[in-house]
């Protein structure tokens, strides 16, 4: 990973001490251009951040984790493709703001993300997360969520509702309802794994707005009951 110019990783030290010496300069420093900056959250492979590079190359794209063993996968990828425009970051989420200023990030992807249906604070699509995405996306930028889990898509989408969102997509099921494109044709590790099993996927695009008052929608959502099942339990159609 150390070898990767793809790859940026910085001991929490070194953030409480130094600060992330590329934040506000990712065009600048990284990138050497002006184009969107677009990240993908919880990147595991990195299949969405090499995926979406090598068909946009007029955006850069930042894979985010906090586990280099599988980052390291698409970071490999993006350095033997010569993907320019392909970055990784090693950190926790919650960090964001330790690495991009106010308005520096113009899109945001979440692609099958744990739904953690127990602690809503922990949800990458929860309020308390839109509130650490304000402090780093460009005014009403976008949010994008795929996802396999119906528990995690009716709360966002009680979520976007309840907050006055504006909603650009809502597709239940994508593979029956969406158009071809990067959306079906880019496919996560775990996405292949639920298709397989005859999961449905789920997808959300929505507009963050930098002054809407954020609250928790007040909703009763039945648990994804196969995820307490191993992977190779799976009960089929869910």
């Amino acid at each position: 990973m150390d070898a990767m110019e793809c790859v940026h990783q910085y001991p929490f030290g070194v953030l409480q001490r130094e600060g992330c010496p590329l934040r506000g300069r990712w065009r600048q420093d990284v990138f050497h251009n002006d184009n969107p900056i677009i990240l993908e959250l919880g990147c595991g492979k990195g299949e969405y951040t090499v995926g979406l590079a090598r068909r946009f190359p007029d955006r850069n794209y930042i894979g985010i984790d906090i586990k280099g063993a599988r980052m390291w996968t698409g970071a490999k990828q993006a350095t033997q493709e010569g993907l320019g425009n392909a970055a990784f970051l090693r950190t926790d989420i919650e960090l964001l703001d330790h690495f991009f200023t106010p308005g520096e990030v113009d899109e945001i992807w979440i692609t099958f993300p744990d739904p953690q249906m127990k602690k809503a604070r922990k949800r990458l699509t929860g309020t308390r997360f839109m509130e650490l995405y304000r402090n780093v996306l460009a005014p009403h930028g976008a949010i994008n969520l795929k996802t396999d889990s119906p528990f995690l898509y009716t709360y966002t989408s009680a979520m976007i509702q309840e907050n006055g969102l504006p909603l650009e997509a809502d597709l239940p099921d994508l593979y029956a309802q969406g158009d071809e494109g990067p959306l079906r044709e880019i496919k996560t590790y775990y996405e292949q794994q639920w298709l397989d099993r005859g999961l449905t996927i789920k997808y959300l695009r929505w507009l963050l707005p930098p002054d809407t008052p954020l609250v928790e929608p007040d909703i009763d959502i039945p648990p994804d009951t196969y995820r307490s099942f191993s992977r190779g339990q799976l009960q089929m159609g869910l």
